[in-house]
């Protein structure tokens, strides 16, 4: 059948509302097809309770409006991890904050369908009509695979339509049908030994019987119940007393029959959907190596492999650095111009203050590198559309076995590279609850992009774009270095923690590893969107708020008692010109640096600046000023704060002081101590890095631990040991590099 030819237009459907759940294994092409249904029509949150993501949004059939709901990938509902968990609350329709779908689509990978359908015949037990959207079709027949959609669909007892998400091929006989008349519910055609066929009734009848689930999927819930060992899974699921004695008779009578009751369910299931794939589906004979196992030989290499990721990861910073600094020159320009119109535009005094010294500066200087973290999220998205990034999981594997991990906590870790919160989510699919845990406290180690702001604003200010180490710029090393440090980081931690703390053996990796497919630019591009969305709505939000404060704190109080009488100085400066005592260059010269100094005392002595100044001597070791720590005080808000503390402490002081404004990099290279010594050097810069690689500063992290664990313990644990960690090691780089002469 050929897949171009399934594009009719779609006919009008009555008014209604329906709400269909998209369900398939990781891997299978689920999000793809659900981005390419609803297009930007769609939100992203969590379940009420849980930190589980979830994906809605509308789709309109003519006039039916149809609810898009994308529940986590699975392989099964059998409730052995919190994704799955959540995915059969979501689909019994008991999950909170759900609505409850009246559809499902099983969306089936075509070049590995044994393994896919498995999930498919537990959904057509849930007592809701189902459709199998058998994807990746164009995959299946460059592996030699002919599958007969309308043979397997007869087979199965449900529809089944080709199609391919990716290139949005099939897709409008698919929406048609989600507004159609809904399918018969799907009959169980596996069956079981009598006895078994027997407890699952009587078992089925007594879940009815007590109201514990709906009818129509009382079935399928028994089943799970009584052929599961829940025990032995990580998530476990409370049972009513008396349901749990009847299970464990049931089972109890199975093992006095000599009936292995934990085994069968997987056993029949694969026999009758192998019975049905012998049928459907045609391979073509002498069919050996697809083009993955082929890129596989080489970027899975035991040498290869690792010196593969390792020009990856250098590719994707050398773009950072490279290609983001002409549009961050264009959004800098932009908020100066900005602040130069507010103060034309209002009076001076505090208004004026506030909205161009403090939310403008404030709010600019952390938008400027939007740039680059629209790059970082280009490149980790299209390493996950493409399929790669399994495969760095499995090169890691190797790494993380020797501290007691394994490859499968790499991708929590991976995920941490765009921010922690939704790597430390990502956690949810590691069995082992120990490995879990460490996972989730060496995870915030990874740089996350809230960082990406420090380390350019470090290393396009210290160190010349220029100069090169090798083929790769000084800039791109460095930038490099930091990602470098933070997962050695990780991994030294790891391996403190499953010695001491959580000690403990971790299961061997099993994970499947996905056929490599062209991204899908719509996928890559949306990704890309929704982050510089939350990008920009926190500094629309948490950081315009914080930079409103900030700029309070750093301006009063007003009425403080100077060392200096400036006023009189600048008319005695006056009087010295008019009396030819003083060239025009001179006082124009020794005016700045009046209004300099009188700017950097009335900092000193503002709210912040004394907040800055208790905590001087406890960060002078590391070569810190007052200036970054009252920058590392507020930054726990949220990482890229800062870069607004920064801005608006160095733009801070009288309004004609502000006529000639610097930018903040300026700032920071004139910035001097009493003596003429620079606050910031290449190993000042350095140490702040180091020190923002390893601290936690970020409360949303520290709030998302406390959710995870469902304790206090663990994120003050965490905040402790990350602390200790920076300024030790921060300490040994700035102390070390002074004696080394830096």
């Amino acid at each position: 059948m050929s897949l171009d030819s399934l594009s009719a237009p779609i006919a009008p459907s009555s008014s209604a509302s329906r709400t269909i759940a998209l369900a398939g294994n990781p891997n299978c092409g689920k999000t793809t097809l659900f981005n390419a249904l609803t297009g930007l029509r769609q939100r992203v949150g969590n379940y009420a309770g849980v930190t589980v993501e979830k994906k809605e949004g509308k789709l309109q059939v003519g006039e039916t409006d149809v609810n898009v709901v994308d529940i986590p990938g699975i392989y099964s509902l059998s409730a052995r991890s919190l994704d799955e968990q959540v995915a059969r609350n979501v689909l019994l329709g008991t999950q909170a904050d759900a609505s409850r779908p009246d559809f499902i689509v099983s969306i089936v990978d075509a070049s590995n369908l044994e393994r896919n359908l498995y999930l498919t015949t537990q959904l057509m037990e849930l007592g809701r009509p189902v459709l199998v959207a058998l994807n990746m079709m164009d995959v299946a027949a460059q592996n030699g695979i002919d599958i007969d959609a309308a043979a397997l669909g007869e087979a199965l007892g449900v529809p089944v339509l080709p199609i391919v998400a990716s290139r949005e091929v099939g897709l409008e006989p698919l929406k048609r049908r989600l507004v159609e008349p809904l399918p018969p519910l799907p009959k169980r055609h596996w069956k079981l030994a009598p006895s078994l066929e027997d407890e699952i009734k009587k078992l089925a009848d007594f879940l009815t019987e007590h109201q514990l689930i709906e009818p129509l999927a009382a079935e399928g819930e028994a089943i799970r119940l009584l052929l599961n060992d829940m025990e032995a899974a990580p998530v476990q699921i409370e049972l009513p007393p008396e349901l749990e004695n009847r299970i464990i008779q049931a089972r109890e009578r199975l093992e006095a029959a000599d009936i292995d009751w934990w085994a069968v369910e997987a056993e029949a299931r694969y026999g009758w959907i192998k019975h049905i794939c012998a049928h459907a589906v045609v391979t073509a004979e002498g069919f050996k190596h697809t083009t993955s196992d082929k890129i596989d030989r080489v970027v899975t290499h035991r040498i290869l492999g690792p010196l593969f990721f390792a020009f990856i990861l250098i590719l994707v910073f050398e773009s950072i650095s490279r290609f983001a600094q002409y549009p961050m020159d264009l959004i800098g320009g932009f908020f100066d111009y900005a602040g130069d119109w507010v103060r034309g535009l209002v009076p001076p005094g505090d208004m004026q203050g506030l909205l161009a010294d403090g939310v403008i500066p404030g709010v600019g200087g952390v938008i400027t590198f939007l740039p680059q973290i629209l790059i970082l999220s280009f490149f980790i998205s299209l390493l996950e559309d493409s399929g790669y990034m399994a495969r760095a999981a499995f090169i890691m594997d190797r790494i993380m076995r020797r501290v007691g991990l394994n490859g499968k906590s790499f991708i929590p870790l991976l995920s941490s590279f765009a921010c922690a919160i939704p790597g430390i989510m990502a956690t949810r699919t590691i069995e082992n609850p120990k490995d879990r845990l460490v996972t989730i406290l060496i995870a915030p180690l990874m740089s996350c992009s809230a960082r990406l702001p420090v380390y350019l604003l470090m290393i396009h200010t210290f160190f010349p774009s220029g100069k090169r180490i090798g083929i790769f710029s000084t800039q791109t090393v460095v930038l490099f270095s930091m990602y470098v440090l933070g997962i050695v980081a990780a991994i030294g931690m790891g391996w403190l923690f499953k010695k001491t703390l959580l000690r403990g053996h971790s299961p061997p990796l099993i994970m499947e590893l996905p056929p490599y497919r062209f991204p899908a630019w719509r996928n890559v591009f949306s990704t890309m969107l929704t982050r510089a969305g939350q990008f920009l709505q926190r500094a629309g939000t948490v950081i315009l708020a914080i930079s409103m404060v900030l700029w309070f704190l750093a301006a009063y109080p007003k009425n403080i008692q100077l060392s200096r009488n400036y006023a009189t100085e600048r008319q005695q400066m006056e009087t010295r010109f008019q009396a030819g005592q003083l060239t025009e260059a001179e006082k124009e010269q020794q005016l700045a640096e009046l209004k300099v100094a009188e700017a950097s005392e009335r900092s000193r002595k503002s709210y912040l600046g004394t907040m800055g100044h208790t905590l001087e001597p406890a960060i002078r070791p590391l070569g810190f000023n007052w200036k970054i720590g009252i920058g590392l005080i507020s930054a726990f808000a949220a990482r890229e704060v800062i870069i607004s503390t920064m801005a608006i402490v160095y733009s801070v002081g009288d309004d004609e002081a502000n006529e000639n404004t610097q930018s903040l990099q300026k700032a920071l290279q004139n910035d001097r101590y009493p003596d003429g010594r620079p606050v910031y050097t290449p190993l000042v810069a350095v140490a702040l890095m180091v020190f923002f690689v390893l601290a936690l500063q970020c409360m949303s992290t520290f709030a998302i631990v406390r959710r995870e664990t469902n304790s206090w313990r663990w994120p003050f644990f965490m905040l402790g040991y990350m602390t200790a960690l920076a300024y030790v090691t921060t300490l040994i780089v700035y102390q070390g590099g002074r004696m080394l002469g830096f």
